[in-house]
């Protein structure tokens, strides 16, 4: 069974979050989720809109190897705080010197930007690319897959990009099987 990783950092985006664990859940994927670890963390991590959730784990707990992927959720704030968490840069960096698939979403791809691990055509939430201040912004797709980085748009593609990392770690039945039983049909 594929593993994904999902850290959340305070002021995470809860629809991108939730969403995507429930979309892969549904596809037959184990998501762990991961709470940074610091004076003021706790495994109740507060969302951007007010919603708090329970993380599985400790960041600081997570070993790269057993993951098969790792996706960030955006929110500026959880952006910001998983772009300064140095066990989240090296897990992504670590992610990608081992091939293994790395995503993210809204904000997020600055996190991965700061890593070093953006690819070289990626999206984000529009004028996040101001942030991120790389070539290769894409504001076309909702979702783009360049090698083994996959980042999505916003709040209102993470069904999309949730279907996307289905059909990436499990395979197009699947994800055919979760787009139908969900009514996704504006997801290509």
């Amino acid at each position: 069974m594929a593993t994904v990783l999902v850290p959340l950092a305070k002021g995470f985006e809860e629809v991108e979050a939730v969403s995507l664990i429930d979309v892969m859940r549904r596809g037959g994927i184990e998501v762990i989720s991961a709470y940074l670890d610091g004076e003021f963390e706790t495994d109740l991590v507060l969302g951007a809109n007010g919603i708090t959730i329970k993380a599985d784990v400790p960041i600081k707990t997570v070993i790269a190897d057993d993951f098969d992927m790792i996706v960030l959720p955006g929110g500026w704030d959880g952006t910001y705080a998983l772009a300064e968490n140095e066990k989240v840069q090296s897990l992504l960096r670590e992610f990608k010197e081992k091939d293994k698939v790395v995503g993210a979403i809204c904000a997020a791809p600055y996190a991965l930007k700061t890593a070093g691990v953006l690819g070289d055509e990626y999206t984000c939430y529009p004028s996040v690319e101001n942030e991120i201040k790389q070539d290769g912004y894409r504001d076309d797709k909702k979702v783009v897959v360049d090698g083994n980085i996959i980042t999505s748009r916003g709040p209102g593609t993470a069904l999309c990009f949730g279907l996307e990392i289905v059909k990436r770690l499990v395979g197009v039945e699947s994800y055919q099987a979760v787009k139908d039983g969900m009514l996704l049909d504006f997801c290509n």
